[in-house]
């Protein structure tokens, strides 16, 4: 019996050793994951490869520590905690391009700097589809540049231009997200990259640089659809006997021909026009297909004939020429009382005057021209 008993002390003591063992083991991976993994900092600011992290209005750095972990980004909560101590941050929504094993206070600094943030545009009112250059030489960046910019998540990454055109031009206005009150004259535009102009509204839009084309600039004509339809836009456009698409279109010359306080008066020319089946004569609707653009137009531009010249056709462009922005398309939505027909901007500081006869109007064209105002760069 002592032989097994001996055994049965040897397996005792061996399981005793293999328990201490195991609760060292364990012991020292708890302090190892919280004193080494747990406060771990990375050096540099990266290892190149990109981790786009998305940061919704409102969220702060806490909030995005365990997805910063969790793609290692940072090495660890602590490290990147013990950084925003110093200094708490405020972030603005959008999509910020990081890398992995980034120190934590490399990608603190990265998601505080807003030329990082990808995936938000801020579209001026007025602004076209396509750049504008400016008798002169300076170039207004058009909404596809903008969008461009905002898709690169590094140099090499970026959405071109071309890919956004391409989009519009080559899928169906449905699918596109044009609402379907600007289907059928968005189609009759054919595979026109342009036939889209109008419909995404000023204002800051957020989407996802990682998405394709088709499905950026969805994001982009759902949101403008659901802002303009918020004005009332649809309703509005029954009672002034336009389509909700024209109404858009007004907006856009609206926009483009007169100062904001007198849009009303502006719209209230448009429709005053359109009543007697005269035409608008805008020269932003000249302007509009031209490779270089100012405010005043020569005889010869006048005389071309496009599917925008108002000198050249009756009735409204047929599309939107700008985005408007919603004081506009509330001006034509609500336009001011009056009989005037004709408009002109007199001098640099946009002062505009109103009349009803031509004669009345000539003679503030002459005005204008003495204030140099209409005279052409070109």
């Amino acid at each position: 019996m002592q032989p097994k008993y001996r055994r049965r002390r040897q397996w005792a003591g061996a399981l005793s050793i293999a328990l201490v063992l195991l609760l060292v083991g364990t012991l020292g991976y708890i302090w190892y994951q919280r004193e080494v993994v747990g406060t771990r900092d990375y050096a540099g600011t990266g290892n190149g490869r990109i981790v786009m992290v998305r940061v919704d209005e409102g969220d702060s750095v806490a909030s995005l520590v365990p997805e910063l972990v969790e793609k290692n980004v940072v090495g660890s909560r602590r490290a990147l905690m013990a950084e925003v101590s110093k200094e708490a941050p405020t972030l603005q929504a959008g999509y910020y391009p990081l890398q992995e094993e980034m120190s934590a206070k490399s990608a603190l600094e990265k998601l505080s700097d807003d030329k990082n943030r990808r995936g938000v545009v801020d579209i001026p009112t007025g602004l076209t589809l396509e750049d504008v250059t400016v008798v002169g030489g300076k170039t207004r960046e058009g909404i596809y540049t903008l969008v461009s910019k905002q898709t690169c998540q590094d140099e090499n990454t970026c959405i071109s231009k071309e890919k956004l055109r391409e989009a519009v031009s080559q899928t169906s206005p449905a699918d596109l997200g044009v609402p379907e009150w600007a289907r059928e004259p968005v189609s009759r535009r054919g595979d026109d990259p342009k036939r889209i102009e109008g419909l995404v509204a000023p204002g800051i839009h957020l989407f996802n640089p990682t998405s394709d084309p088709i499905s950026i600039m969805r994001t982009l004509l759902d949101s403008s659809a659901e802002q303009y339809e918020n004005t009332g836009l649809v309703s509005a456009a029954g009672k002034i006997g336009l389509t909700p698409y024209e109404m858009v279109t007004a907006a856009s010359l609206i926009e483009r021909e007169a100062p904001a306080n007198d849009f009303d008066k502006v719209g209230r020319v448009i429709l005053n026009r359109l009543k007697i089946d005269q035409k608008l004569e805008f020269d932003s609707t000249v302007n509009y297909s031209l490779s270089e653009q100012e405010v005043a137009t020569t005889d010869s531009d006048r005389k071309r004939v496009t599917p925008w010249n108002t000198y050249a056709k009756q009735g409204l462009p047929d599309t939107p020429i700008a985005s408007p922005g919603l004081k506009a398309l509330h001006a034509i939505e609500n336009p001011a009382m009056g009989d005037w027909l004709y408009f002109v901007t007199i001098d640099k500081d946009g002062t505009t005057v109103f009349n009803r006869e031509f004669s009345e109007h000539e003679k503030a064209i002459e005005q204008s021209r003495a204030n140099g105002v209409l005279d052409s760069g070109r």
